[in-house]
């Protein structure tokens, strides 16, 4: 392609200004006798309805010579703007490029750009979600990179998603470095299963594993969590090779022993359940979560070789707290006590008075007591 100035050619690029728009064609003065002209077909490789949407008065255009037909030089700008688009879209093809371009239509099936050519995104690669609806997206600039390119075929097909992923894989990989185990983070539940809740920290998923919902047993995830639920969960292990993290919720929660000794004192009388028997005593849950040790020694007031001969699992009893500990999360229970009181009770609403008989039943079980000592 040679540029000459008096004796044009078909292929030859020349450059011109514009000097006169009309509604189907634009007039540039290329320097010769005649105007060149530019049908507003050979203005853009999309389709335009407007020339002075692609081009305005005085502007300079690089364009090529289509055809000459008796005075008449046809130009094109949609050509010369190709060729340039192929070698500049290989060259960021071959080099994983991202760029901006903006939406000039919605068709079927996906978007056209302008990227000096026709391209195309098609729907499944305009986001790393479904859209329904694309009309919001015209005028809209996006970032994208080129995916496919084949000049034979014309076609042009680039790719925002994959910009989106990129992105996403980068923070993914800035967040999983920055996350200590121990640290508290804001999440959101994204999924539940049988076995936990997959919770969005910021870009990246982290499991809570049922066990690690509840300071008591759980037997489904949904009884505590919901979908979309804003949450705080702890850091319990990062595994950045494999992208796993592990959640736990319940350490972000109030324990059941926290501020156990303002809502429990020793000397209160509490009602509980038998929950498991052991060689010297009995472990009774007072509240959710909250156990306290009946010792075999404090079952009864009377001798036992061993707690099943008093108690029953699940069996609901009432016992005195003898003692409350939050830091060591220990309380000590008694029915024994409870048993001597209420035999003391007993014998006084029965006792008569000292005066009328000269002694007292306290007199007589005391009498017997040393007698038994002796």
């Amino acid at each position: 392609m040679v540029e000459s100035n008096n004796e044009l050619q078909v292929g030859n690029i020349v450059t011109g200004t514009v000097v006169k728009i009309e509604e189907k064609q634009v007039f540039v003065d290329i320097g010769q006798k005649q105007e060149g002209i530019i049908p507003i077909s050979e203005l853009s490789n999309l389709h335009v309805e407007n020339p002075k949407d692609v081009v305005e008065d005085g502007q300079q255009l690089e364009l090529m010579v289509k055809k000459i037909e008796d005075e008449n030089v046809i130009l094109s700008k949609r050509m010369v703007d190709a060729e340039k688009a192929w070698e500049d879209l290989q060259q960021k093809l071959e080099n994983g490029e991202k760029f901006d371009t903006q939406v000039k239509e919605v068709v079927k099936g996906g978007l056209v750009v302008d990227v000096g050519l026709r391209g195309f995104i098609p729907a499944s690669l305009v986001e790393t979600y479904y859209v329904d609806d694309f009309s919001d997206y015209i005028n809209k600039t996006l970032t994208v990179k080129v995916v496919d390119l084949d000049r034979e075929q014309n076609r042009v097909i680039l790719s925002h998603r994959a910009v989106v992923e990129e992105e996403q894989e980068k923070k993914k990989k800035e967040l999983l470095q920055s996350l200590e185990v121990g640290q508290v983070v804001d999440g959101t539940v994204q999924r539940i299963t049988d076995f936990g809740a997959f919770v969005d920290i910021g870009g990246v998923d982290g499991l809570v594993h049922i066990s690690e919902l509840s300071h008591t047993h759980v037997d489904k995830v949904s009884d505590v969590l919901e979908e979309g639920q804003e949450i705080k969960v702890e850091i319990l292990s990062v595994d950045e090779e494999n992208e796993r993290i592990s959640l736990s919720y319940k350490n972000t929660l109030p324990g059941p022993w926290e501020g156990i000794e303002e809502r429990i004192k020793p000397g209160d009388v509490v009602e509980g359940t038998v929950k498991r028997i052991v060689d010297f005593g009995a472990f009774v849950e007072i509240e959710e979560g909250v156990e306290g040790l009946l010792h075999i020694s404090q079952i009864a007031n009377r001798h036992i070789k061993t707690p099943d001969e008093v108690l029953d699992i699940d069996q609901k009893i009432k016992a005195k707290v003898l003692s409350v500990s939050e830091k060591d999360e220990r309380i000590a229970l008694s029915m024994k006590q409870l048993e001597q009181e209420k035999e003391k009770e007993e014998l006084k609403a029965y006792e008569l008075p000292k005066e009328s008989t000269g002694f007292s039943i306290s007199d007589i079980v005391g009498e017997e007591l040393s007698k038994l000592k002796e």
